[in-house]
Order: structure tokens, then sequence, then C-alpha cells
């Protein structure tokens, strides 16, 4: 299963999204949309204002910490 995180710096948020799914083994991609302009376009593309957003094969995207679809994503990867 492909998963995407769409982050920046300093986002705490991001870091709980992207420590979450470390901790559960899942394999996923970071995508910084402060140093890509192709993964911001993503983002809006997608109708997101905020970060971060979840992007998983299977699954709607989402957008913030949610632990719910995290462990959703964990179960299935």
């Amino acid at each position: 299963m492909k998963v995407t995180v769409y982050s920046k710096p300093d986002c705490m948020q991001c870091n709980f999204t992207k420590k979450y799914l470390e901790d559960a083994g899942v394999d996923f991609e970071v995508k910084d949309i402060s140093v890509s302009e192709e993964a911001k376009n993503e983002v809006k593309e997608l109708k997101f204002m905020s970060l971060p957003v979840v992007a998983a094969d299977g699954f709607k995207p989402f957008s913030g910490f949610r632990p719910d679809l995290l462990q959703q994503i964990a179960d299935k990867a």
C-alpha cells in the first residue's frame, strides 16, 4: 500500500502523524510542501488547506492528526 504524508517543518500534527505511522511499522513517503511546489499543488488538488494531509491507497485522503484513521491504515498495511 502506498502511503503519502504531506508535511512541513515545525508542524506538530505532522510530527505526531509521522511518529504514529513509524511506531505502527507503516512504510510511507513524506512530501514536504515547503520545498516542493509539486507537493504543494498536490495538496491543493486534494482540496486541503491544512497539514498534515495523508493519502493512502484504498482510503479517502484526510487532514490533521487522526489516530483513528491512521490505525485503520496500519491495520491494512
